[in-house]
């Protein structure tokens, strides 16, 4: 089968499900005390990027790759380069794409981030998390602050200068000085890039169970909202430009404006998800069962994986236009500055944005929550006051 995108250059996203420790906060798919499957675990990555590959008929254009996790830090360089390498043979990889992993600080060296700048990673984003030695307890990270210094420092000395720090706030009864506290310490490490992400307590973790019992409070709303509004303001005082409700930078992260721009993508790994030919696709959740099935490339529930599927699919389903319009809707407002462009929605299904979503738009705008930009409406974005509400924004459209 061959299939002819329209839509551009694709990104493709990496799972490494492996940790030392799993956060009690964390609702991804990752494992700890798993690492000696790593080496299975990477053949079989290697395999379902060719088979993807194959079953496409040509080489497709690639801008963005991204390590994410779990813990891809706990690859090795070699191991590293091994997909990397893998992703070059396979498709064409542009000569300025966006290459990211994801570390956490403790698990880092200078020798070691010296020998990923040189493999070809150009992006790094370490999980921060806070810089209160009891906020980090509280989150069951593995390191502390002095190793977020010491991984900045290792970075830069390493060759690397685009930088995200991921940090977290809401906690229970946190207060708005410690959120301050940590904020202004990650700004002194000038990174280019910040995602600020209110904790949500999810159900089936250790929070969840511990909110459930009685043993851990759930976070003040109000407090948060607090805490959202006063980093929005340091932020752009510092120079960072907010666009995305969660992400500011000097430097945007291209592969994540790939996601809310609806754009396609690849992913490999278990439990990755990806978009591509009006499919989405959801691999197998069980890294023992996906290395399983990229050894025998038979245990697929779809009899012949067509792409974008591989044996690793555990879900394909079809987008039609009504919901990849919804969809497009829903992930494009979460730019805060660029919104959803009423000429490219027009330009992409046939049909005006303010005729598909007239009364959502018209409701939407009447309560304050969203607004037109741009000469002659020519963008709908979230208004500062829906930022603080966007999922009640985001759900009309679906």
């Amino acid at each position: 089968m061959v299939y002819s995108s329209p839509m551009g250059p694709y990104s493709i996203y990496l799972h490494i499900p492996f940790c030392l420790h799993r956060c009690g906060y964390c609702d991804f798919n990752t494992y700890a005390g798993l690492v000696d499957l790593i080496p299975a675990y990477l053949d079989a990555l290697c395999a379902e990027i060719t088979w993807c590959s194959r079953t496409v008929g040509k080489r497709l254009p690639v801008h963005t790759i991204f390590f994410g996790g779990g813990t891809p830090s706990l690859l090795s360089v070699d191991g590293v380069a091994r997909i990397l390498d893998t992703l070059t043979a396979n498709f064409d990889i542009v000569s300025s794409a966006e290459i990211t992993l994801e570390a956490n600080p403790g698990t880092l060296s200078l020798s070691y981030l010296s020998e990923l700048r040189q493999a070809g990673v150009n992006r790094l984003s370490l999980g921060m998390q806070s810089a209160n030695p009891s906020e980090l307890r509280l989150l069951e990270r593995q390191h502390g602050f002095e190793d977020v210094i010491r991984s900045v420092c290792w970075a830069r000395q390493a060759g690397f200068d685009n930088l995200n720090l991921d940090l977290i706030f809401g906690l229970p009864e946190q207060a708005l000085e410690s959120w301050q506290h940590s904020l202004e310490l990650a700004l002194g490490l000038h990174p280019e890039h910040l995602s600020l992400y209110a904790l949500t307590i999810e159900h089936g973790t250790p929070f969840g169970r511990w909110v459930e019992r009685g043993l851990l409070s759930m976070p003040d709303p109000d407090a948060v909202a607090d805490m959202y509004e006063w980093a929005s303001e340091q932020l752009e005082n510092n120079g960072y430009a907010q666009y995305e409700i969660s992400n500011w930078g000097k430097l945007p992260c291209i592969h994540n404006l790939q996601y809310w721009r609806n754009l396609p993508y690849l992913g490999f790994g278990a439990g990755a998800h990806g978009f591509a030919a009006g499919k989405r696709t959801a691999n197998v959740l069980s890294p023992f069962d996906y290395a399983q099935r990229l050894r025998t490339g038979s245990e697929s529930p779809l009899n012949e994986p067509e792409f974008p599927a591989t044996p690793a699919t555990q879900e394909l389903i079809s987008i039609d236009r009504s919901t990849e319009m919804g969809e497009t809707m829903m992930v494009g407002l979460r730019l805060v500055q660029e919104g959803v462009s009423a000429q490219v929605f027009a330009q992409r299904f046939g049909q005006e944005l303010d005729q598909v979503y007239r009364n959502q738009i018209q409701q939407l705008v009447g309560l304050g929550l969203l607004e037109w930009a741009g000469n002659e409406r020519a963008i709908l974005r979230l208004s500062k006051r829906g930022r603080l509400l966007g999922n009640q924004v985001f759900m009309q459209f679906l």
